[in-house]
C-alpha cells in the first residue's frame, strides 16, 4: 500500500516498498524557547532554519506546528505555512489539535498535505475527518480510543479497525491513513516498547497500512536516548514501520534509517549509503 503526498510537482511516496520516509520534528516550539520565542513574534527564521537543515540532513516531509501559548494558533499555523511554502519545497505534515488551524493551512497548502494527528475517539475522528476529505489530506491516525489507551496489540488493532473503517465512510482510501501504533516511554513501563513492535506487526499484517511513529516518545526520561531511539527505529522498520516524526539532524538516526534501506532493499547498489559516508568523510577531514 503506498501513501502519496505532494507539495507543487514535489512527491512522497510512503510504503514498504519505498525507502523510509522521515517527518521533521523540529518545526514544533514545545521544549525550545528561541524556536518559541520567534514565532511568537511572527519571526520564522529559526523554523525556516529548521526546514532547511532538516531537508539536508534527510526529511522529506516537514511536521510544522504553531501550538504558542497565547497566540491565535489559525492565523500563526497559516503565516507559517506561507512561509515554508516560499522557501523549501517538500509536503508538510500539519500538526495541530486546533481544527480551525488545520482549516487555515490546508485551505492554502498547494498539494497533498498529511494531518498529524487523529485519535480513534469519536469526537476526534468526526473532527479531522471531514478536513481530510474536504482538502484530500492523508491523516496519521494514533491507536488511543475512547477509554484511552488499548493495553495490548489486539486491542490497540481494534482501534486501528476503527480509524479506517470510520475514514471510510468519509471517502477516504486506506492508503491515506497511516496509523500511529504509539511509542510510550520504557522508563515507565519496560514492555512499552515490545507492546508498541508487536502491535505495528498485527496491523501492518491484518489492514497493510503504512504505519508511522514517534520515535522519541520511547526514551523520554531515559540518558542517551539517541541510541534508544535508533534502535527502536530499527526494530520497528523490521516489523513494517514505513514513516517517523524524528529529528533526521542527530547523526545515529540518520545512519541507521540509512542503514536499515540498504538491508531491505531500499537503496539500489547501496548508493545512498556510500554518498552519506563519503560527505561525513569530507566534514571530518576539514574538522
Amino acid at each position: 500500500m503506498e501513501t502519496l503526498l505532494s507539495f507543487n510537482d514535489r512527491q512522497v511516496r510512503i510504503g514498504p516498498q519505498h525507502p523510509f520516509v522521515v517527518i521533521g520534528e523540529r518545526i514544533n516550539p514545545t521544549r525550545r524557547k528561541k524556536l518559541l520565542e520567534t514565532m511568537a513574534a511572527g519571526d520564522f527564521s529559526v523554523a525556516l532554519d529548521d526546514a532547511r537543515n532538516q531537508i539536508a540532513a534527510g526529511a522529506q516531509v516537514l511536521d510544522v506546528n504553531a501550538g504558542v501559548p497565547g497566540a491565535d494558533e489559525p492565523k500563526l499555523l497559516a503565516d507559517l505555512t506561507r512561509a515554508l511554502m516560499q522557501s523549501v519545497s517538500a509536503p508538510l505534515c500539519f500538526d495541530s489539535a486546533n481544527p480551525d488551524a488545520l482549516q487555515a493551512a490546508l485551505a492554502l497548502y498547494t498539494g497533498k498535505a498529511l494531518i498529524n494527528s487523529t485519535t480513534g475517539e469519536e469526537k476526534m475522528l468526526s473532527v479531522v475527518l471531514p478536513l481530510a476529505a474536504k482538502y484530500h489530506a492523508a491523516v496519521i491516525g494514533v491507536i488511543t480510543g475512547d477509554k484511552g489507551v488499548p493495553a495490548t496489540p489486539e486491542a490497540r488493532l481494534e482501534v486501528a479497525r476503527k480509524i479506517v473503517q470510520r475514514a471510510a465512510d468519509y471517502g477516504i482510501p486506506a492508503e491515506d491513513i497511516i496509523i500511529d501504533c504509539l511509542a510510550l516511554t520504557v522508563g515507565a513501563d519496560s514492555n512499552a516498547g515490545r507492546v508498541t513492535l508487536d502491535t505495528m506487526r498485527l496491523v501492518q499484517q491484518e489492514l497493510g497500512v503504512n504505519l508511522s511513529l514517534g520515535a522519541s516518545n520511547v526514551s523520554f526520561g531515559l540518558p542517551d536516548r539517541k541510541s534508544i531511539n535508533a534502535a527502536y527505529l530499527a526494530l520497528g522498520i523490521a516489523r513494517g514501520l514505513t514513516a517517523a516524526i524524528t529529528d533526521p539532524t542527530v547523526p545515529e538516526l540518520r545512519t541507521t534509517i540509512l542503514a536499515c534501506d540498504v538491508l531491505m532493499g531500499h537503496d539500489e547498489y547501496s548508493m545512498r549509503w556510500i554518498k552519506s559516508f563519503r560527505a561525513a568523510q569530507k566534514v571530518a577531514a576539514i574538522a
